[in-house]
């Protein structure tokens, strides 16, 4: 069986997509393209509007290139318009969140239906062995938790994710020495709300356990975390992060807007001077972190005022770099039924302001990083071959002999890219 799995959206789909694909692996399936597969796998989002039209293009293009093609949709918009999705062409069963896990059994029984249909629950597990040297994978993404209780006003994936579970200490450290095993030297840390992990537990646990659990591991790897809300990234997590070789210089941190009103209306339980003092602690603690956010442009009541002030925040903040995302609505959530909207036109206009001082806060971390001496892994891409460095920067360096090698980096020159040269691994 040859398949496709094509993925959008966060890095908690990104884990869900390589978990069926071990799946479908170890069945004796053959990962090709989109165009060349029997089935293709199609691990949706559905955070904004764009995100919708996204799944839907590319299902109508994969059903045009390759009309044999039987095609699985699963992910947040296939859970949130399940209807919608099934009568998109090619499309031979829609999967829920809820169901994502205990349906990667029946994938291949799916390639060999003709109607669409809706799995139900099993066991819930996804358990399969690693294998080792997944072409074009460093890192290994492994999901914690999943779903969240948060009641943002702008968002739909509660509804889509469910409440908040998280995989016990045991699985994941099991699942740890399978990617070790495997040779991964990298493990990104991932969850949908991944400061909630272990409050689902009884007696509940913590993120800072977890962590401090992978801290006392044996073998040599390096923990990245993915997006940690602000109001979860506590003085403990801060200090052992940031005091423990085990983790990455980087913590990505959703702001989504600088204004106190708008963070009010959004329902964000903090304000911008506590995230403000949170990303400076970070930064004495660790000089050459990268530290990200996401921000949101376009919330309804959103004044000229309040993107001002979001501006010169950003202006002068230690960030190194922005995901900005223009607002729309999501029907079904508490913004989509507030009146003030933001024009379209001002949307897109604040959005390439915010945008740019997004790419003046990555000139200036990749600036301020010549001469440095960084930590990486080599890797190859179109392009040719460059180190992801701890501190999430890419550097280009003469041809490397293989991909997943830990190796240090000299920065020897910052523009558009980063150019370095190895000098030990």
């Amino acid at each position: 069986m040859k398949y496709a799995v094509v993925t959008f959206g966060c890095r908690v789909n990104q884990a869900d997509s390589f978990a069926f694909e071990r799946k479908l692996r170890a069945a004796g399936g053959r990962r090709v393209s989109a165009e060349q597969a029997d089935l293709v796998v199609v691990n949706s989002c559905s955070v904004t509007a764009t995100a919708d039209h996204g799944t839907r293009q590319t299902i109508r293009r994969i059903a045009r290139t390759n009309p044999a093609a039987r095609i699985v949709a699963t992910g947040c918009y296939a859970t949130r318009d399940p209807d919608k999705v099934a009568e998109l062409p090619g499309v031979i069963d829609v999967v829920s969140n809820d169901d994502k896990d205990s349906t990667v059994d029946r994938l291949f029984e799916a390639a060999q239906v003709t109607t669409v249909q809706r799995f139900g629950s099993g066991d819930g597990s996804c358990g399969a062995m690693i294998p080792p040297g997944e072409v074009g994978r460093t890192t290994y993404t492994l999901r914690v938790q999943t779903g969240c209780g948060e009641k943002c006003a702008y968002c739909i994936i509660p509804s889509t994710r469910g409440l908040g579970r998280s995989v016990p200490i045991s699985h994941v450290l099991d699942e740890v020495n399978s990617a070790v095993d495997a040779g991964y030297q990298e493990l990104t840390l991932t969850g949908v709300h991944l400061g909630s992990y272990g409050r689902d537990f009884s007696p509940s646990t913590s993120l800072y356990q977890l962590l401090s659990s992978l801290d006392r591991h044996s073998a040599s790897f390096l923990v990245r975390l993915s997006s940690l809300e602000p109001m979860d990234c506590t003085p403990a997590i801060v200090d052992l992060v940031t005091s423990s070789s085990r983790f990455a210089p980087h913590f990505h941190l959703p702001l989504q807007h600088g204004s106190n009103s708008v963070l009010r209306a959004m329902r964000r339980p903090y304000q911008l001077e506590e995230y403000s003092n949170l990303v400076s602690t970070i930064r004495k603690r660790l000089p050459d972190a990268a530290i990200g956010s996401d921000m949101i442009v376009g919330f309804p009541g959103e004044t000229e005022v309040d993107i001002e002030t979001t501006i010169g925040f950003l202006d002068r903040s230690p960030l190194t770099y922005l995901h900005v995302f223009p607002y729309s609505d999501r029907l079904g959530t508490v913004a989509s039924q507030m009146v003030d909207k933001v024009l379209g036109s001002l949307i897109r206009d604040r959005a390439r302001k915010v945008r740019d001082i997004g790419a003046l806060l990555a000139s200036r971390f990749r600036a301020s990083q010549v001469g440095t001496l960084r930590s990486g892994l080599t890797l190859t891409d179109s392009a040719g071959s460059l180190v992801l460095t701890d501190n999430y920067l890419k550097v280009r360096v003469p041809s490397v002999q293989s991909d997943n090698v830990r190796v240090q980096v000299r920065i020897t020159h910052a523009g558009d890219t980063l150019s370095g040269a190895i000098v030990s691994q």
